[in-house]
């Protein structure tokens, strides 16, 4: 039986589906971003920027973008009734307090025990630090990952042990990809859910590990 692999958006509404209402939610650089757009309208969700910004609504209309309002992507954002920005030390304040209740991150790797790398491949090149997202990853009450489950070369991005320079240790709770949804616990990777026409058997073929099938 053949599969599809979920769109961008179909991954951002999945994502979307499970914040629950009054959450205060930090979305990551990239794909992340799509999520703003599938906050179901009768869900009040607060959607914080790590640059300052709380109560960001979904992506502007095409030329009605707001240069001077920008999340820390550096993409035009929209504000809600209610938001506000303030001083960047105050945002990281927030992160690192424990005041939100999700982040969700892209990724390069995650590990079956949760560990996060996401900022560095190790090549030559590469952004010199970590930068806020460590501080995510760990400040939050719960760290999603929102990836692709494979590279361009179609190797697994989930895998035993992160051999990528770490962001945190640990901190990863759910990983929502194109071809499934897992959980990462002390007992190893959990299955969530999975695309339809896509075996168990064949997701684990592709990752190389073991899945514990849903309850």
């Amino acid at each position: 039986m053949s599969y599809q692999a979920r769109t961008k958006d179909q991954l951002a509404a999945r994502v979307a589906q499970d914040i629950f209402d009054g959450a205060y939610v930090n979305l990551g650089i990239g794909m992340p971003t799509l999520v703003a757009n599938h906050i179901p309208a009768e869900r009040e969700v607060v959607l914080h920027s790590e640059n300052g910004i709380l109560g960001m609504g979904a992506a502007p209309e095409i030329g009605h973008e707001d240069y001077d309002l920008i999340n820390a992507g550096k993409q035009p954002v929209t504000l809600l009734p209610g938001g506000a920005y303030f001083h960047h030390a105050d945002s990281f304040a927030m992160m690192r307090g424990g005041h939100l209740d999700i982040c969700v991150l892209g990724a390069f790797q995650v590990s079956v025990t949760g560990d996060l790398a996401n900022w560095s491949t190790g090549e030559s090149g590469a952004i010199p630090a970590v930068g806020g997202a460590m501080d995510l990853a760990i400040g939050a009450k719960q760290t999603w990952v929102m990836m692709d489950l494979l590279t361009k070369k179609g190797e697994s991005k989930v895998v035993a042990q992160c051999n990528y320079p770490l962001t945190g240790i640990g901190c990863v709770k759910r990983i929502y990809s194109d071809l499934a949804t897992l959980a990462c616990t002390p007992q190893g990777l959990k299955l969530i859910d999975i695309v339809d026409g896509l075996a168990l058997s064949k997701l684990e073929a592709m990752l190389g590990l073991t899945i514990q099938p849903p309850l």
